[in-house]
């Protein structure tokens, strides 16, 4: 009880015992006042000697209508007055305690009201926006500290892994992703198909209006050789070298709950996101690459089942999401048409009057125990003043890339499944715009498509098997025969959630290329490692 409460409880004792000689001793409960005596002495309102001298008064008094039902033969009033006087006596003799427990009530009171002004105080400051709090906690979500109306999210993930790369017998696959044409076998300790990643959002709502502004910074363990694809360029293994700094993630965004969100800056674009997002490859290495100089980051079944998202400089908007369905659309910084397989095998192209278009709807819904996501996309982008060894950019040929996708992920259980297609014209393979138009100027067709299943034996253990392949068109005269016909590769990987931050993985990769004029090429790696979220 607050110290307020003990005293009002020695007000009460105070006035108990001021008045005990005027109440009659019928009236009186020496149990209930007793009590009130003990309570007062053992919270400090009471001297020993006042406890004493205040139980005495009070069992005198409980004594005194016995004393009165006595003969009063003779001397009875003189018997009167002396039990008078006797009380007086005993009154004045009391006086002195009865004020020093009054006192001891009013010190209670004052500490009381100083306590609760002091408690005041303290929340006013702990509620002050000059204060930084730490919200709770909650795995894989990144640590949380509120600045006032701010809310501060640091999350992030490092991953390491060995890999065995053993190629098989091959021929060159101009654009393969197969290290099958080598000839010798290759360790690395290298990243998966996620570097490692730190990333800050600061976030708030300010005239109703929620904000974000988020830096996400993804730095590899090999060394870099920036080249066309910076950081994601091949590795340089030789001393000396440091890694590369992939600042990939810069965005912005403002929307309501009713309205929607709207995105400026660069991030992950639409077509292609959830093929990568949902591919259990993410958080292993999948196909290699490059084994014997690690780039930043591994393929995965980047080119051998989708053609990579990427992350694109845009104005998006994403709906509410309503009844399940939620649509996003955007424009996007237009990337250039990119001879990738090299050899004068692919038109190139810079320039760009017009932004890439992008857009996507999502479905999620429910069906007993089954839980069904389904998502469809496409892209369109006009390559202008193509270039290649048969072109010039004054012949001004130009071409519409189109794309579109549909895929879905299906949760029964500890049981899921994921199937995912494509399909482009002037898309290209493994990368946007890789490949997609022929020296010629005309547009060459692909396409994709992969199957994945999981199976969550325990909470802590989990086995994927996934098989994906694209494919890429030759146009009409087209004569690049060199180029790669199909990139394909079958992946099994079990996981192991060690702690809630720590998961292990253990995993096998069969890649194979062929070409159009025959030339094929594959190669098995055997990979292990570990991959942390905070």
């Amino acid at each position: 009880m607050s110290a307020r409460h003990w005293a009002h409880v020695g007000l009460t004792a105070v006035l108990a015992a001021g008045g005990v000689s005027m109440l009659s001793a019928r009236c009186a409960r020496a149990d209930d006042y007793s009590d009130l005596l003990d309570i007062l002495r053992a919270k400090g309102a009471l001297t020993q000697v006042e406890y004493s001298t205040l139980l005495a008064k009070h069992r005198h008094h409980a004594a005194e209508p016995a004393s009165a039902q006595a003969p009063r033969r003779g001397r009875g009033a003189a018997r009167h007055g002396a039990v008078v006087t006797a009380g007086a006596a005993a009154d004045g003799a009391a006086m002195p305690a009865v004020l020093a427990a009054q006192r001891a009530a009013d010190s209670a009171a004052a500490s009381a009201r100083a306590a609760e002004a002091s408690m005041l105080a303290a929340r006013s400051t702990i509620d002050s926006p000059s204060v930084v709090r730490v919200a709770p906690y909650v795995s894989g979500k990144g640590l949380t500290f509120k600045a006032g109306p701010i809310d501060i999210n640091f999350s992030g993930f490092i991953n390491g892994f060995y890999s065995y790369n053993m190629p098989g017998h091959g021929l060159p696959v101009a654009g393969g992703l197969s290290s099958g044409g080598s000839g010798f076998d290759s360790s690395a300790v290298r990243n998966g198909l996620l570097p490692a990643g730190f990333v800050l959002k600061l976030s708030t709502t300010q005239s109703g209006i929620d904000m974000s502004a988020v830096l996400g910074m993804y730095p590899g363990l090999n060394n870099a050789n920036p080249g066309a694809f910076n950081a994601n360029s091949g590795g340089s293994p030789v001393g000396l070298g440091t890694a590369g700094i992939d600042l990939r993630q810069v965005y912005l965004t403002a929307g309501t709950k009713s309205f929607g969100t709207v995105k400026l800056g660069r991030d992950l674009a639409l077509f292609g996101s959830d093929a990568i997002l949902e591919d259990a490859t993410l958080l292993s290495v999948g196909s290699t690459g490059s084994n014997t100089s690690p780039a930043n980051t591994s393929l995965g079944r980047i080119g051998l089942g989708y053609v990579y998202a990427d992350w694109i400089p845009q104005i998006s908007y994403a709906s509410p999401v309503v009844a399940g369905f939620q649509g996003s659309v955007g424009v996007f910084q237009p990337l250039d048409a990119y001879n990738y397989a090299g050899g004068g095998l692919s038109a190139g192209s810079t320039q760009h009057s017009s932004p890439m278009v992008q857009g996507k709807i999502t479905y999620t819904f429910k069906v007993g125990d089954l839980t069904t996501k389904i998502w469809s996309s496409f892209l369109i982008q006009h390559q202008q003043g193509l270039t290649s060894t048969i072109l010039a950019e004054s012949d001004r040929r130009g071409a519409m890339a189109e794309a579109g996708e549909i895929g879905a992920k299906l949760t029964y259980g500890p049981a899921q499944a994921v199937v995912y297609y494509y399909r482009g014209s002037g898309l290209g393979t493994t990368g946007l715009f890789f490949d997609g138009i022929a020296e010629n100027g005309r547009k060459r067709d692909s396409e994709g498509y992969y199957v994945q299943g999981a199976y969550n034996f325990t909470k802590r253990f989990k086995l994927v098997g996934s098989y994906g392949v694209s494919n890429l068109y030759l146009a009409a005269g087209d004569t690049a025969t060199g180029l790669v016909r199909r990139n394909q590769s079958e992946v099994g990987a079990a996981y192991y959630d060690l702690t809630d931050w720590l998961k292990l993985v253990a995993e096998y990769a069969h890649t194979q290329a062929a070409a159009h004029n025959g030339n094929s090429a594959n190669d098995n790696t055997v990979s292990g490692g570990a991959i942390l979220f905070f």
